[in-house]
């Protein structure tokens, strides 16, 4: 373990050591995403990974678009945890809304890659 703490660099962390293959090291960090669009897509996963916000897109993926009312029948939560669970949703901007009075309408935005994968995992691991 000292052997370890001593090829840190006690300024940040990084390994103080010689990087042993460079130019592989340069490619990759190269390729790899901006930290904000990893955090993106680390954001769109958290929101797959909770059943709510699951079952919410599936449902909206065989309509047009639902009002929360509908929805949160749907899902079997109240108008209020539901609408909560669509904010975060268009926050990702998985889901879009409109209103019409005091209605609010929920639809999935176009051309959503995901969702496909979704139901196509589902039917593959069976109900």
């Amino acid at each position: 373990m000292e052997q370890v703490s001593n090829s840190l660099s006690s300024t940040n962390g990084v390994c103080a050591v010689p990087c042993f293959k460079e130019e592989l090291v340069t490619t990759i960090k190269n390729w790899l995403p901006d930290t904000e669009r990893v955090k993106q897509v680390a954001a769109l996963h958290g929101a797959l990974g909770d059943p709510t916000r699951l079952k919410i897109l599936l449902a909206l993926s065989h309509v047009d678009e639902l009002c929360v009312c509908d929805i949160s029948h749907v899902i079997g939560l109240s108008v209020s945890a539901t609408s909560h669970q669509l904010r975060l949703l268009r926050n990702l901007n998985l889901v879009s809304y409109r209103t019409d009075g005091k209605m609010a309408y929920y639809a999935l935005v176009a051309n959503l890659p995901v969702i496909g994968w979704i139901q196509e995992t589902l039917a593959t691991n069976g109900k």
